[in-house]
């Protein structure tokens, strides 16, 4: 399937967007590779798993398994987890969330912490150590969608949650499926019927687990703006939910992708205080800006994206 890229929008708001790409142009080269391609299928489980779909299953029951699944499950993290991209380094990072779209995320080198990624019931927040002007930018999850913060995460913040394997697909959304892909696995197509929600997605299930194994999100003109495929899957006895250990996360819009493993995924058991670990950070020497308000021109002294932008993504499969 052939996905044409997003058309640039016109305007100040645009303008202030495309000047701000060196934020997002010294975050990529922490974390992303050049030459990538889009995710392949990795169906790869650390231990059995019992069936939980029969043959034929119809989308009722496809449906009541995944959300079944997803709300056994209020909280994850992961204190040894690490995130890699092909040809740079791996990052060690914390990783906490909570549903419905309290998320956080840490990654330090041997030095110390290089970037913070969060969001809480409030607002999505990002710190990159290495930005020239230091801030910490920050944006409402309310004004979120006519944001700069759209441009640099194009993706609804509840999807970050998503896309670490808590999928729940809304019966009173447009479905359809499920349609066989082969290798064992079934599609559902979704659309939501809410105002202003013109998107759609596809998710790819495990026929006979009902397990996600990918899930790939589309705007209104059916370009690809973020996917997540999934693999390692484990299932916790304490709460009997079957979740990936791995993840592979792309935004093509902002040509970035991620790999995250989480070898000590704890399911419903955050050891620190929610209200601490999903409060926005304050760091000394960087002050806080909204992405929400317009962005003035940067200083001759900001990092141009052209000298370390990667390879764009492949946008097809």
């Amino acid at each position: 399937m052939t996905l044409d890229r997003p058309q640039p929008t016109e305007g100040k708001r645009a303008l202030a967007v495309r000047r701000s790409g060196w934020l997002l142009a010294i975050l990529l080269s922490l974390v992303s590779a050049s030459g990538a391609s889009c995710p392949q299928v990795l169906q790869q489980y650390t231990q059995p798993i019992p069936r939980a779909l029969p043959t034929g299953a119809p989308l009722s029951q496809v449906i009541d398994v995944v959300n079944n699944n997803s709300a056994r499950v209020q909280s994850l993290s992961a204190s040894r987890a690490t995130i890699t991209t092909p040809g740079v380094p791996a990052l060690n990072a914390d990783i906490a969330l909570q549903r419905p779209r309290s998320f956080r995320l840490v990654a330090r080198t041997f030095i110390g912490p290089e970037f913070d990624l969060g969001s809480n019931n409030e607002l999505l927040w990002f710190w990159v150590k290495r930005a020239q002007p230091p801030a910490l930018y920050f944006c409402r999850h309310d004004q979120f969608s006519a944001s700069a913060a759209r441009q640099i995460v194009p993706v609804e913040p509840e999807w970050l949650v998503e896309a670490f394997g808590l999928v729940t697909l809304n019966p009173a959304d447009h479905i359809e499926g499920p349609f066989p892909v082969g290798n064992g696995r079934v599609e559902v197509r979704s659309k939501s019927t809410a105002p202003g929600k013109g998107g759609s997605r596809i998710t790819i299930i495990d026929a006979s687990r009902g397990v996600v194994l990918e899930e790939h999100l589309y705007d209104a003109q059916g370009v690809r703006l973020a996917s997540a495929v999934l693999s390692k899957h484990i299932r916790d006895p304490a709460s009997e939910a079957t979740l990936p250990r791995h993840v592979e996360i792309q935004w093509p819009p902002a040509k970035f992708e991620l790999t995250v493993d989480m070898p000590d995924l704890h399911i419903n058991q955050l050891t620190a205080d929610p209200r601490e670990l999903f409060t926005k950070p304050v760091k000394d020497g960087y002050p806080d800006m909204d992405l929400a308000q317009p962005i003035g021109p940067l200083p001759p002294t900001a990092v141009g994206p052209t000298a370390v932008l990667p390879t764009p993504l492949q946008n097809h499969y």
